[in-house]
């Protein structure tokens, strides 16, 4: 199954809660922090609600 890589690029300061709460399920903890995923329907959702945040590529 496909990989995404996701990196928070901006700071949650002045987010709101469930955004907060989204970036820290993801396991990003501070900005440049990287993480690998699975590609499915869940974790699409999350990023498409911190899109603004993160930046997302996608691994072969």
């Amino acid at each position: 199954m496909a990989k995404i890589r996701i990196t928070q690029t901006r700071s949650i300061i002045g987010s709101d809660k469930r955004q907060k709460k989204t970036v820290e399920a993801l396991g990003l903890k501070r900005i440049r922090h990287t993480v690998e995923h699975e590609d499915n329907a869940v974790i699409r959702g999350m990023v498409k609600k911190v899109e603004h945040l993160v930046k997302v590529e996608e691994i072969n």
